[in-house]
């Protein structure tokens, strides 16, 4: 159903059972998937491909010209897969020259205020809070969760399953399964509850924390505990993942485990802090 009310370009391809609200712009070279609903007030720009039985609320942008200032207008794409629900005023940008496409995949939750900027990939069943905000040239995970007002640096990378406390800066490489928060952003353990409601197992669990507990909680470096984890511990899928995430990163890797201690004041503390100043 298209609204007499929206805008939208001859050049547009769309699909069967496409919902189109009120007041909003569909430029030329848009591609939207059958069964998807946008709301009113979109904005829809050059380049966009969008999925199937899509969600796009009201303010939305999507394939916005990238905040890049070398950017010289030249053909890129927004790619937004299958069942993906983007809610209102979020800003997604096309991609530059350097990937040409930024992607999002599929079933994935984009809530309220987030900002997705140029030739970034995110992959499926990714669920980012209100404001999450995504640097240039960054790479997502499946099944990975922003909780609110994240920031992420430009060319980081995040791996599957990860989970990352509201508030946080990213300025490193944050691996698959693990939690993050505190600042700087450092490991806060793995990510069990998620692991457990994506079906994972009590012992699958277990060895991807002592995986961990040779990386972040030991006295060895991140090549060194690479190495040992390598030798000693038996070859899985998860460990074969988390070992090439810490071989391929190229920003670094958070930091590992802060145990933060409160320390009250001694006595001897406490009896200068009473004591007149000499002025």
């Amino acid at each position: 159903m298209n609204q007499p009310l929206a805008y939208i370009h001859p050049g547009a391809k769309i699909e069967k059972k496409v919902v189109v609200e009120p007041f909003t712009t569909i430029n030329k070279d848009v591609e939207i998937g059958e069964g998807t609903w946008i709301g009113s007030n979109v904005t829809i720009m050059e380049g966009a491909r969008i999925g199937k039985n899509c969600f796009i609320f009201p303010g939305s942008v999507i394939s916005g010209i990238p905040q890049d200032l070398k950017f010289d207008n030249e053909d890129s794409l927004a790619v937004i897969g299958d069942n993906t629900t983007i809610r209102e005023c979020v800003t997604i940008n096309r991609g530059t020259a350097e990937r040409g496409r930024t992607k999002i995949g599929d079933n994935c939750l984009i809530m309220a205020y987030s900002h997705i900027a140029h030739d970034c990939t995110v992959g499926n069943h990714c669920i980012f809070s209100n404001g999450s905000t995504l640097a240039g040239h960054i790479d997502i995970g499946n099944h990975v969760i922003l909780a609110g007002l994240v920031a992420i640096h430009q060319f980081c990378t995040v791996g599957d399953y990860a989970f990352i406390a509201g508030g946080s800066l990213v300025r490193k490489d944050v691996p698959p399964y693990v939690k993050a928060a505190r600042e700087p952003l450092s490991y806060a353990g793995i990510n069990s509850i998620g692991l457990r409601r994506k079906g994972f197992e009590t012992e699958k669990i277990h060895e991807i924390q002592n995986i961990y507990r040779i990386i972040f909680q030991s006295k060895y470096n991140y090549s060194q505990a690479a190495d040992i984890i390598e030798a000693d511990l038996k070859a899985t899928s998860e460990r074969d993942e988390i070992l090439q995430f810490l071989r391929d990163s190229k920003r670094g890797i958070m930091k590992g485990y802060v145990c933060l201690l409160y320390t009250s004041p001694s006595p001897r503390d406490r009896q200068k802090s009473r004591m007149p100043s000499s002025a």
